[in-house]
């Protein structure tokens, strides 16, 4: 089941020309009102459309969506006739919301006035490393005697199991991690505050349906269990991550934070911006192979603002098209051997990164290991890495003729060790 909103749709609530949540977009989100209660809404430009508002006074089936308190309880046919209901309230056309006042400004919240919180209650949290400029350029780095990518890369998705305990919302601070690293001239090991704190540029999807243990997804039917897509930055210790990864990869170095943006971006909302992915050499094996745009067009963006800059400096602007494996060749490679996967689940897709400077995912990379300092213009800092006080802020969205669709700004400070 799927739903495209018309590119031509209109909606009676003001939206900005440039928003990223036009009425073809209408993610979904869960939001913390005054009261503290929890519920499903839906992102049209700067507000928040209540569905268990709305459910309540009879304006959405209670026999068709009896609990819109969860989206762990929708899969992801529920939250496509979901959608397709919040676009036939918020349509241009439709006077039920828009001629009905009280319930207008039950169900129609201005966003300062609800938390977002992480959409989906995450029983599992896997990232992957499907961004093979960022691999090749982590190999030719750190192996520089060596061919960049190690053998199995074209073969299959490298991933490693994350901690889902350490997965925040964006807006909410992280504190520099600690932990022991050794340099290259250290007789011994040293424990204390990550000297190399770095961001990592990702997509995240978020899993619908599950599905039984001992039994692969298919890869053409991986997509019907993904329930929407977020941005993930998946902060990294660099100076840990060197000592402590061989031979199991990565420990603590990965497991004291993961930021997510709020709103799920539905696979529907993304249709029209799918593109062919890389090519791919060697062709993969046939549990691996599908056919079709496999990828999406997203343009993303990282910026950066120290505490004394008084607005934030884009260093990084890249694409998702970069990305080497899709989600759906991702997930069918993650149920290949029968495990089993949960509503809820969040999968994200390792650092993306473009072919050239300036189109990197990581500041390992931008700095190239710290040997090309990033300048700051408006007030003359450097950075090779990140210190305490700075923001980092992603965004990420799909350009229409006429309309974005928007995964919104991932945004987070840096603060000092506890």
């Amino acid at each position: 089941m799927s739903f495209t909103v018309p590119p031509d749709a209109r909606t009676w609530v003001d939206v900005a020309p440039d928003s990223h949540f036009p009425i073809q977009n209408l993610p979904f989100g869960l939001a913390c009102e005054d009261d503290d209660t929890e519920a499903v809404v839906v992102r049209i430009g700067d507000y928040a459309l209540d569905l268990c508002e709305l459910s309540a006074e009879g304006a959405i089936s209670t026999v068709d969506f009896p609990i819109l308190h969860s989206l762990i309880d929708l899969d992801k046919d529920d939250l496509c006739r979901l959608r397709e209901v919040a676009y036939d309230l918020l349509r241009e056309d439709n006077p039920q919301l828009r001629d009905n006042p009280a319930l207008r400004e039950a169900a129609l919240i201005p966003l300062e006035k609800v938390q977002m919180l992480v959409p989906v209650e995450i029983p599992s949290f896997v990232d992957f490393y499907s961004g093979i400029h960022h691999a090749s350029n982590v190999g030719k780095m750190f192996r520089p005697d060596m061919p960049p990518l190690l053998p199995n890369y074209r073969h299959l998705p490298v991933g490693y199991n994350g901690r889902p305990s350490s997965v925040v919302p964006g807006g909410v601070p992280i504190y520099r991690p600690s932990g022991q690293f050794k340099g290259p001239d250290d007789e011994m090991p040293t424990f204390g505050p990550t000297r190399e704190l770095d961001f990592e540029l990702e997509l995240g999807y978020f899993i619908g349906a599950g599905n039984e243990w001992g039994e692969a997804i298919p890869v053409e039917e991986a997509e019907d269990h993904i329930l929407g897509v977020v941005l993930v930055n998946d902060w990294s210790a660099r100076d840990v991550q060197r000592w402590e990864y061989q031979p199991l990869g990565p420990f603590l170095a990965k497991s004291f934070a993961t930021s997510i943006s709020p709103w799920l971006v539905t696979l529907d909302a993304l249709e029209p911006f799918r593109v062919e992915g890389p090519e791919q050499d060697p062709q993969p094996l046939t549990y691996l192979r599908h056919g079709g745009l496999s990828h999406f067009d997203i343009q993303l963006e990282v910026a950066l603002q120290t505490s004394r800059m008084t607005r934030p400096q884009v260093i990084s602007r890249t694409n998702a098209r970069h990305l080497y494996w899709s989600f759906a060749q991702q997930l069918a490679h993650q149920t290949s051997n029968g495990t089993p996967i949960e509503p809820g689940d969040l999968y994200a897709t390792g650092t993306i990164s473009g072919p050239e400077e300036g189109s990197f995912g990581s500041l390992l990379e931008l700095s190239w290991r710290g040997s090309r300092p990033i300048r700051m213009e408006e007030t003359g800092e450097e950075r090779t890495f990140l210190e305490d006080g700075d923001t980092v802020i992603m965004t990420g969205y799909c350009q229409a003729d006429g309309y974005r669709i928007g995964l919104g700004s991932l945004s987070t400070q840096v603060l000092p060790h506890e």
